[in-house]
């Protein structure tokens, strides 16, 4: 009775997990929508000032929360907002009506959504101007969201390897530091290199994923070296199970239903997507606060792993002293 017990038990608790799980990657995807977008609004000359204050009027009157609207005063400064992340799209009003300035290597999906919002507005984009495209070979931006899941797994399972397997305070920092080295030089190599899914400078795409990895691996370790396996489970949970669809790599954080879009942006994975979109093709802008984030778990999961306190044998990573069996004792396995 005692293992059928167990059996139900771990299966109902299984289940809860699931159906905690289920709306934490499908609702995200279904709730999906604009809420608070940076988007700006300018003109090509003085004279049409009064148009650009009306139409930043009719898009946030026409679906009230979904944009933050600002103006600028004309195309190439709505073009400096896009190249320094302050806005995903400007609507430059000009003779021959409305054109839509987009940044496809922020968000794809977000520049497609802009381009319906025009058509909605009945404004309809003479033309669309691209000023930051993804890459060519990643026109979708499919790639980038999909080779970011194998960079998080693999450094969750780096940390949860190092902390089991390797005993030593010293060897695992070693080891974290030398997975994130690795991934950066390996993972740069296969996106940016061989499967062209990333722009930007090679050394700084390197950089990025080096502290993505190791955000997630020392994470994930820290919580062990201080909770023991449980914090392996809740590392692992954090990062990969919560992190994942909270991350915002396939849209844009400000897509998701509050507010997951921000608490994913404060985990691994979707402070990592921000990070690497970033020095890939905007040289940098709108990655700093992205970076610290990725920079703290780093830093909590190393000092985490130098300073917490020796488990008792048998917790993770360590192993249990042998004692001879004594004369006439019966083993407590044989007991059992």
């Amino acid at each position: 009775m005692t293992r059928l017990r167990t059996a139900l038990l771990v299966a109902a608790g299984v289940v809860t997990i699931q159906a905690l799980l289920v709306p934490l990657f499908a609702a995200p995807a279904a709730k999906a929508g604009p809420r608070e977008l940076p988007v700006v609004v300018a003109g090509s000359s003085p004279a049409s000032a009064p148009g650009v204050e009306a139409l930043a009027g009719r898009l946030r009157s026409t679906r009230p929360g979904a944009f933050t609207v600002s103006t600028v005063p004309d195309a190439p400064a709505a073009d400096a907002a896009l190249r320094h992340r302050r806005a995903y799209a400007a609507f430059v009003l000009g003779a021959g009506g409305v054109t839509l300035h987009v940044a496809s290597a922020a968000s794809p999906t977000v520049a497609t959504l802009l381009t319906q919002a025009a058509q909605e507005l009945g404004a309809p984009a003479a033309r669309v101007v691209d000023v930051v495209p993804t890459a060519t070979a990643d026109p979708r931006g499919a790639g980038f969201a999909a080779g970011l899941l194998p960079l998080v797994l693999t450094s969750v399972a780096a940390g949860l390897l190092l902390t089991l397997l390797v005993p030593g305070r010293v060897a695992r920092l070693a080891g974290l530091l030398g997975y994130a080295l690795l991934a950066g030089v390996v993972g740069t190599a296969v996106l940016h290199g061989w499967l062209g899914v990333l722009g930007g400078a090679y050394a700084s795409d390197a950089a990025a994923i080096a502290l993505l990895t190791l955000a997630a691996g020392a994470g994930v370790a820290g919580l062990g070296a201080l909770l023991g396996r449980a914090g392996l489970g809740l590392g692992a949970l954090l990062v990969f199970l919560v992190g994942n669809p909270l991350s915002g790599a396939a849209s844009a954080p400000e897509l998701l239903p509050r507010p997951w879009g921000q608490v994913g942006q404060g985990l691994p994975p979707g402070a990592g997507a921000t990070l690497l979109r970033s020095v890939a093709y905007f040289s940098g802008n709108g990655g700093f606060l992205a970076a610290c984030v990725l920079g703290g778990w780093a830093l909590a999961g190393l000092a985490l792993v130098a300073l917490a306190p020796r488990r008792a044998a048998g917790q993770a990573g360590q192993a249990v002293p042998l004692r001879p069996i004594r004369e006439g004792e019966v083993p407590a396995t044989a007991a059992s």
